[in-house]
């Protein structure tokens, strides 16, 4: 960095006092406290990725930390947000108004890119070199439940009066619905992944939790308890079954929604509709005003979102051989769906030609 310097470290090195700043640094942002951008997620990450590294930031001759940017460093030197592929927030947490030369710090950690899918908006850093803009669903309760569910019966009273019934009718049939917001049961965390592996495979998606390093990283934030970061899995039961469970994690003002899933048994009842419902519900109990469902296109989303927001997806590169490629991932933003065009991956291509011209560089 210009007129600073940079420090990258392993998250466990990390003491408890830079931690605290960088809760300080995220607290002064104006963007929404997502649980993915604390501490305790990176050092999560870490725990099951070694690669995980944080640059820390200095201005001048100040001891204290301006900005931190967690990251992972592949074989090849390229560098990706930390946790990307499972990660619905990404970027840099800087003091109001720094800005880094984007190519200084990159040079500084040893990389010689910074791949996101998820970056956060308003990240000066990083934006400028996104590729593509997605829609993000949210869900907004911070004027209470009874408010969002009053916004429902207004742009989707069908839905939420077709999903009342089908909770009432899951009760007579099935046994007493009962919802509990953060709980603690390791049977019913490996219940919900058994569903979503099984979703995966059934949507012919990729079966993440076939990769082990997710399962682990899952099964570390379930322990996790803290103010901005808190691993949270909540369940739906009929009777004594669990028929629908979410493991997301939350901060003291957002509920990032994460892996949702449901037992196809009980599929015409739609516990996953119902088992969201309640999440909003007791997320505005607890003082929490947003539910982000994150990106991509899904119907339940349509259905129970209040607004949307921006993320981006692209990879910013440190100038040096090939840099002429740059020029395609510095098209200008496509958008539908809302937000994103279905477009040819140019971004994609460019970043796949580097690494081809970097292995051929290679003795």
């Amino acid at each position: 960095m210009s007129g600073g310097r940079t420090r990258v470290l392993r998250l466990e090195e990390l003491g408890e006092g830079e931690r605290e700043r960088w809760r300080e640094l995220r607290a002064a942002t104006e963007a929404p406290r997502s649980p993915f951008m604390e501490p305790e997620f990176a050092a999560a990450v870490s725990g099951v990725r070694p690669r995980a590294r944080v640059a820390v930031l200095y201005e001048g001759a100040s001891a204290e930390p301006t900005g931190f940017l967690p990251y992972e460093r592949g074989a090849w030197g390229q560098g990706r947000a930390i946790g990307l592929g499972v990660s619905d927030c990404q970027g840099a947490v800087l003091r109001p108004g720094l800005v880094p030369e984007t190519g200084e710090l990159l040079r500084a950690c040893s990389v010689s890119s910074f791949a996101f899918d998820n970056l956060e908006a308003g990240q000066a850093l990083f934006v400028p070199h996104a590729a593509e803009e997605h829609a993000a669903f949210v869900i907004d309760v911070e004027k209470g439940y009874e408010t969002y569910e009053s916004v429902l019966r207004a742009q989707s009273p069908k839905f939420l009066k077709t999903t009342l019934a089908k909770e009432r009718r899951l009760g007579r049939q099935a046994g007493p619905v009962r919802f509990v917001f953060d709980e603690r049961d390791p049977a019913a965390l490996r219940a919900l992944i058994g569903w979503k592996s099984a979703q995966y495979r059934r949507t012919g998606r990729r079966d993440r939790f076939a990769q082990e390093w997710i399962t682990r990283l899952v099964g570390r934030l379930a322990g996790t308890r803290a103010p901005e970061c808190t691993g949270t899995l909540s369940v739906l039961y009929a009777g004594e079954r669990p028929v629908a469970a979410h493991f997301g994690l939350r901060s003291a003002s957002v509920l990032a929604c994460w892996f949702p899933a449901y037992d196809t048994e009980f599929a015409k009842f739609s516990p996953g509709l119902v088992l969201h419902l309640r999440m909003a519900e007791a997320a505005a109990g607890e003082g929490i005003g947003l539910l982000d469902m994150g990106r991509g296109p899904a119907e339940y989303k349509d259905s129970l979102k209040t607004g949307e927001h921006a993320v981006y997806e692209g990879e910013a590169t440190r100038p040096g051989p090939g840099a002429a490629l740059q020029l395609l991932r510095r098209e200008p933003v496509r958008r539908a769906h809302g937000f994103v065009a279905a477009r040819p991956r140019l971004a994609s291509l460019a970043s796949r030609a580097l690494k081809r011209a970097a292995r051929l560089r290679r003795p």
